[in-house]
């Protein structure tokens, strides 16, 4: 099975590598995830995976089908939910437990999460605009897009601006996939990855930690 499992983050803090430097990390919390359900090429689904349940919830806050979902695999109901596709059929079955240890060895990993919501942005904020000249001359617009029509979708007969033009609007919540982080440590007994450098999102999100695709792992120095 493929390395990867659903935790929360807890926030940032440095350990010393065994030169001395500092590394800042990120520590995120992955309590150990359920097998709430598994795929296979021959059965109707047509592919292999395995479905991870994370976070147990008062049956209240779920609902009737995830409940009984959950029950299959022998479990009280969760939270939150996540698949991962697979090239073969794993050895792994329903109800079993993955843990940390499963990271062992792993050097990279790529990290799942949601931004945090910054709200109503302007284009200086959003899209890192210079804004216009602060000399004399600009009143009240310093903070100001200028002019949109030119980006016109029929420029001279229509004022509808085309689709992607950089404007204000809502920024953040969005969900980013940061890649290659160095997985730090791994505490098997309080259930910690220890990932270098920021992580997405705010403190208490989720995250789906899984090995990294696209890293060369480099030599030892």
């Amino acid at each position: 099975m493929t390395p990867a499992l659903l935790g929360k983050k807890v926030g940032m803090t440095r350990i010393y590598d065994p030169k001395g430097r500092i590394v800042p990390v990120t520590v995120v919390e992955a309590k150990p995830n359920v097998i709430t359900q598994v795929k296979t090429a021959d059965g109707k689904d047509g592919y292999h995976a395995v479905q991870l349940g994370f976070e147990e919830c008062k049956p209240r806050a779920s609902t009737f089908p995830m409940i009984a979902h959950a029950a299959k695999a022998g479990h009280a109901p969760l939270r939150h939910y996540a698949e991962i596709r697979l090239k073969d059929a794993t050895d792994k079955k329903l109800g079993d437990s993955v843990g940390v240890s499963i990271f062992d060895g792993v050097k990279y990993v790529d990290v799942i999460g949601t931004s945090k919501g910054k709200g109503f942005a302007g284009v200086m904020k959003r899209h890192h605009f210079g804004g216009q000249p602060a000399s004399h001359g600009t009143e009240r617009k310093h903070r100001s897009p200028g002019s949109i029509a030119s980006r016109a979708t029929w420029r001279g007969q229509c004022g509808k601006p085309k689709k992607g033009v950089r404007m204000a609007g809502h920024m953040g919540m969005d969900q980013v996939t940061t890649r290659n982080h160095p997985l730090v440590g791994v505490d098997a007994v309080k259930n910690l990855l220890l990932i270098k450098g920021a992580l997405p999102g705010p403190n208490g999100s989720l995250l789906f930690v899984r090995k990294s695709i696209t890293a060369k792992v480099r030599a030892e120095e």
